[in-house]
């Protein structure tokens, strides 16, 4: 680690010690909020300096901080979960809690921590070769025109352990895949029944820690789309959906959320576009296929409205009705929450 790079990230670092002795949950939520957010923005700049790249940010950024190995693992999880604080902060009608102040001060003091570490410097004059001291006994005492030839005893290994060696190695791989493998299925199942229990804040920290162990996966997005959507924060909803469709674009569940979206918003013939897709995608799926129905109600295409509402059978669908020249795209349809993946 670069001893520049380390007094530049110390410097940033220590900008926020005033706000991180402040962080106390009894605080106003502003002033509790604005605290955290100065937190963030100092370890964002402290990495910044410590990686020498002024072009990434929260998770790239950590990251390359940890391949580089100028964190450990302990201090990139701590880093990480105070950059999901910092996520959780950009809705502004969300409250910082305890466990979001106790996230932000062990990731301020680890990364303090990691900054505090001695640099060792490679020793001076590498290439020369160190003196050789002279032989002893009765090699020193050998005439130089006869090679001394020094007989080193041949070790015998019973046959037993190489076998025990291989395998051995192989319970260690196995073990280490195990304990460091990404647990994003663990954490989605953990946040879909918090969810469910009605543990809002718990459940968003779970879907954003399965979103984070695997980038791949659109079930993290689609989940935090729903909980943005139940609050009426429609642009956040899109935004993780957009996200989920990068990583998917022809993922049933997605496309039908993303119609659910719409359709709460008042946009049937943009919601009635996206049920249509989810049907392609899943012809079996009641669900997309009876909101379609209810979006074609809504546009009065009564005919074909009826189409998808028989297929689909009974469901709260069945309640949309045909819009009147006085409320072409009502604000607010049936309730199409229910979309449990």
């Amino acid at each position: 680690m670069n001893t520049a790079a380390q007094r530049s990230a110390r410097a940033a670092l220590d900008a926020a010690r005033p706000a991180v002795a402040r962080l106390d949950a009894t605080r106003g939520s502003e002033d509790l909020a604005a605290d955290l957010i100065e937190t963030w923005s100092a370890v964002e700049a402290a990495l910044r300096a410590l990686v020498g790249s002024s072009a990434l940010t929260g998770q790239a950024l950590i990251r390359e901080a940890r391949q580089r190995q100028m964190l450990n693992f302990d201090q990139a999880n701590s880093l990480a979960e105070l950059e999901a604080v910092h996520g959780r902060l950009q809705n502004t009608s969300y409250r910082p809690n305890d466990t979001d102040v106790n996230a932000t001060r062990n990731a301020y003091l680890k990364l303090d921590a990691a900054l505090m570490g001695d640099v060792i410097e490679a020793p001076r004059g590498m290439g020369t070769a160190p003196p050789i001291a002279p032989a002893v006994g009765a090699a020193a005492a050998a005439p130089v025109t006869e090679p001394v030839v020094v007989a080193t005893p041949t070790r015998r290994y019973p046959k037993w352990v190489i076998p025990t060696v291989v395998l051995g190695l192989i319970v260690i791989i196995v073990a280490g895949y195990f304990s460091f493998a990404p647990r994003g299925n663990d954490s989605l199942n953990q946040g879909v029944a918090a969810y469910r229990a009605g543990q809002r804040e718990v459940a968003v920290s779970d879907f954003t820690k399965a979103s984070r162990d695997d980038p791949k996966a659109p079930l993290p997005h689609i989940w935090l789309a729903r909980m943005a959507r139940d609050v009426g924060n429609f642009t956040l909803a899109s935004q993780e959906l957009q996200t989920a469709l990068q990583i998917d674009p022809n993922n049933a569940l997605a496309l039908r959320e993303m119609g659910a979206n719409l359709l709460q918003q008042g946009n049937a013939e943009l919601a009635r576009r996206f049920y249509v897709r989810a049907v392609e995608a899943d012809p079996t799926d009641k669900m997309a296929q009876g909101y379609l129905g209810c979006a074609l109600m809504r546009l009065n295409r009564i005919p074909e409205a009826t189409t998808f509402l028989n297929r689909a059978g009974p469901g709260p669908w069945t309640n949309c009705q045909p819009a009147t020249p006085t409320q072409a795209n009502p604000a607010t349809p049936v309730n199409p929450r229910q979309i449990p993946p």
